[in-house]
């Protein structure tokens, strides 16, 4: 069934971006009541004649509450001949019907739905092939899809991906196990929140480079559900089990760790202050037959995020990538 797509309305990053919702039909049980999900794809409005024109195109999915703002990446991509496209996942960014659904999921598969709608939507535009650019939780789902999946994408970029859970041994095994129980028979508990302290230091209002829509990428703490915690720890498993991705497949990471639960200036600055890139670089390599490993020295958790040169560096590498892949 295909998915029914709203004509494009003028967007918040600017004058020549356009924002289209995707009225999406399935339901992992956490939808809001009398509010059924939609997802909102975010392109800049000449992108169809773009990538009529290449036959190209990337996609790219956001983090855990998060959302598509990457205008300097679009710009990189653009150099290259390659639309850069967000999609805001159901009850998140500019997707939300209910903040106080915000970031509530019980099965991350269930927003295959929106996946799949704007593949669908891109190719209906001329893509040939496309790229799937995979932040955080969207690198973990893009992996997935891609394992799920295979044929549908050219190839996989996952930009610090979240493939295991970060934190100590009792977080990943004893508090796992018992918040699978309580998702059993409560999944819209909140275990825990968030530390927006990693988002606050991106934002031009606390001394960052970036400007963004606060209540789409969130900079204050907000609840993490039971049932999002479980649905997140049944995909670390199945990366754990091992994926089969056949489509070559790029896994870019800062060079270092910092403090997730106290980071210093140091750490917002300069590392990974959210994932544990130990992780990335034991599971990355397991994705697939063909998978590039890429370390970026003084790399944040969104590396598209990063200070300069770290940022510079994640484009230059991520789009060359692609071009020698694509012989472009």
């Amino acid at each position: 069934m295909q998915n029914e797509i709203s004509a494009p309305v003028p967007d918040y990053l600017g004058p020549t971006w356009q924002a289209r919702t995707i009225f999406l039909t399935q339901d992992d049980g956490a939808a809001p009541a009398g509010k059924p999900d939609v997802a909102v794809l975010v392109a800049e409005q000449d992108a169809p004649n773009l990538i009529q024109e290449t036959g190209l195109a990337a996609l790219w999915l956001p983090g855990y509450l998060d959302s598509f703002m990457h205008v300097e990446q679009a710009q990189a991509w653009r150099a290259a001949g390659i639309a850069l496209v967000g999609l805001d996942f159901r009850r998140e960014g500019r997707a939300v019907r209910d903040p106080k659904h915000q970031g509530y999921i019980r099965d991350l598969l269930v927003r295959e739905e929106e996946i799949a709608a704007a593949l669908e939507l891109l190719r209906s535009w001329g893509a040939e092939r496309i790229v799937l650019i995979g932040h955080s939780m969207g690198g973990l789902q893009a992996a997935l899809w891609a394992d799920r999946h295979p044929g549908t994408v050219a190839a996989v970029i996952l930009n610090s991906p979240w493939l295991e859970q970060f934190g100590p041994e009792f977080l990943r095994t004893h508090a796992t196990r018992i918040i699978r129980q309580i998702a059993k028979v409560a999944p819209g508990m909140p275990i825990a929140s968030t530390n927006p302290t990693y988002l606050r230091s991106l934002h031009v209002d606390y001394g960052g480079e970036f400007e963004f829509d606060q209540n789409h990428k969130l900079t204050r703490p907000t609840r993490i559900f039971a049932g999002l915690f479980a649905a997140g720890r049944e995909a670390h498993a199945k990366v754990a089990a091992g994926l089969h991705i056949q489509e070559p497949v790029l896994v870019a990471h800062s060079d270092k760790s910092g403090n997730a639960f106290r980071p210093s200036p140091e750490d917002l600055a300069h590392t990974d202050a959210v994932t544990d890139v130990a992780d990335i670089m034991r599971l990355g390599p397991t994705l697939g037959a063909d998978v590039t490993m890429l370390e970026v020295p003084g790399g944040r958790h969104d590396l598209a995020l990063s200070r300069q040169p770290a940022r510079d560096f994640y484009t230059k590498c991520t789009v060359a990538w692609v071009r020698e892949l694509l012989g472009i």
